[in-house]
C-alpha cells in the first residue's frame, strides 16, 4: 500500500516537472512574448521574465523591442536637375506594438526595408543635386515622413533615416571641382583687393605723418636699408633722390617748336646777313644784324602803281614815329623787303615791288604810311 503511493507520488511529481518544462517560458528584458492559444491572439503581451504556457495549445512568439539599424541598398535615380546619382542611406527604427507587428505584417523588418527603398528612389526624383549634397537635414526628414506613415500601423515607429552616400559620375566630380576651384580664386581675389584697399589707406595716412616731418622719411629708407642688408644675400641698396628722378624727367621733355624756331633764327650762317623784323610787341630800338638770304637772280624791274603809294625814297624814308634813328632806316627798309627806287619809282634789281598795305606780321603798317 505504502509503496503503491509512493509511486503514485513520484508520477505525480514527474509529470508535473515534465509539463513544467514543456509549459515553462522564460522572455529576456528586451523581448515582449505574443501568445496564441490555438491560432488567435491570447490575452496581453507577456513581459520579460519567466511565463507558463499550455503545451500543445499555446505558442509563444518573441518580439525584440530594440532599435534595428538596417541599412537601405543603394538606389539609382536621376535628380530634378537632370543629374544621374546612386544614393545609399541607413534607417533606425523599433517596435512600439508587438502585437501588431506580428499580426499587421508578415516580417515587419523586410517591410520597412522595401519601403525605405522606394521612398529613397522618390526623394532623389523630387529633390536636386544641391539640396542632395548640402541640404540632407531637410531630405531625412522628408524620408522619415514617408517611410514612418505606413510603418505606424505595423507598430513599427521610425527613430531616424540618414542619407549616407551620393555617389555622382566622374564627368560632374570634374566639373564641381572646377567651379569650387573658381569660387575659391575668386573670394582669394576679393579677399586681396581689400587687403590693398585697405593697406593703401594705411599708407596714406602714414605718407600724411611723414609730410609734417620731412626727417622721418629718411629714417624709414634707412630703416629699409638696414632690413635688407640683415639678410644673406648680394644685393646692393642705394638710396636714390626722388628729386633727381624728377628732374632728368623734366630734362627729357621735348623742347617746344617755338623756342626751336627761335633759337634756330638766332643762329648766324656764314655768308648771309639781314635785319630779321622785330619781334610781336618789342619796340624797335636799333638795327639788329642777322643772316639775309642769297639774293635771287635779277629780274627785269616792273613799275609799281602810282595807288600803291609807295614814295620814291620808299627803302631810306621810315616815319620817325617808329623810333629808328638815321642809321638804321636803311637796314629796317632792306629787311621789310622795301627795294631801292629805280627809275620811275620801280623796285630795283633783286627786290619786289613794295606792297605799302601789307605790314608784317606784328601788325604795324607797311613803310611809308603813318600810325
Amino acid at each position: 500500500m505504502v509503496e503503491e503511493l509512493v509511486i503514485a507520488g513520484v508520477s505525480v511529481v514527474s509529470a508535473a516537472v515534465v509539463y513544467t518544462v514543456a509549459a515553462a517560458r522564460v522572455v529576456k528584458q528586451y523581448e515582449r512574448g505574443v501568445v496564441f492559444r490555438l491560432g488567435r491572439l491570447h490575452g496581453s503581451e507577456r513581459g520579460p521574465g519567466f511565463t507558463l504556457i499550455v503545451p500543445g495549445v499555446d505558442r509563444l512568439r518573441k518580439v525584440n523591442m530594440q532599435i534595428v539599424t538596417m541599412p537601405v541598398p543603394a538606389q539609382d535615380g536621376i535628380t530634378r536637375d537632370n543629374v544621374t546619382v546612386r544614393v545609399d542611406a541607413v534607417i533606425y527604427f523599433k517596435v512600439i506594438d508587438p502585437s501588431d507587428a506580428v499580426v499587421q505584417v508578415e516580417d515587419y523588418r523586410f517591410a520597412v526595408s522595401q519601403m525605405a527603398q522606394t521612398s529613397l528612389r522618390s526623394i532623389i526624383g523630387k529633390s536636386d543635386l544641391d539640396d542632395l549634397l548640402s541640404n540632407r537635414e531637410k531630405l531625412n526628414q522628408g524620408l522619415e515622413l514617408m517611410i514612418d506613415s505606413p510603418a505606424v500601423g505595423w507598430g513599427v515607429q521610425i527613430d531616424r533615416v540618414e542619407i549616407k552616400d551620393v555617389s555622382l559620375p566622374e564627368t560632374m566630380k570634374r566639373s564641381m571641382a572646377r567651379q569650387a576651384e573658381a569660387d575659391r580664386e575668386r573670394r582669394a581675389r576679393v579677399i586681396n583687393a581689400d587687403a590693398e584697399l585697405q593697406a593703401s589707406k594705411k599708407l596714406a595716412e602714414a605718407a600724411g605723418e611723414m609730410s609734417k616731418q620731412p626727417a622721418a622719411l629718411q629714417l624709414r629708407l634707412l630703416q629699409t636699408v638696414v632690413a635688407v642688408a640683415a639678410e644673406k644675400n648680394s644685393t646692393l641698396v642705394l638710396p636714390f633722390p626722388v628729386e633727381l628722378l624728377r628732374f632728368l624727367e623734366r630734362a627729357q621733355q621735348p623742347v617746344p617748336v617755338a623756342v626751336a624756331q627761335a633759337g634756330a633764327a638766332a643762329q648766324p650762317e656764314p655768308g648771309r646777313q639781314s635785319m630779321a623784323p622785330p619781334a610781336p610787341g618789342a619796340a624797335v630800338g636799333g638795327p639788329a644784324v642777322e643772316t639775309e638770304p642769297e639774293p635771287e637772280p635779277a629780274q627785269e624791274p616792273k613799275p609799281v602803281p602810282e595807288s600803291l603809294g609807295v614814295p620814291e625814297a620808299g627803302p631810306e624814308v621810315v616815319p620817325e614815329s617808329l623810333g629808328v634813328p638815321e642809321a638804321g632806316r636803311e637796314m629796317v627798309a632792306e629787311s621789310r623787303g622795301v627795294p631801292e627806287a629805280g627809275p620811275g619809282g620801280a623796285p630795283g634789281p633783286g627786290g619786289s615791288p613794295a606792297d605799302p598795305t601789307a605790314g608784317d606780321a606784328a601788325g604795324r603798317e607797311p613803310v611809308g604810311g603813318t600810325r
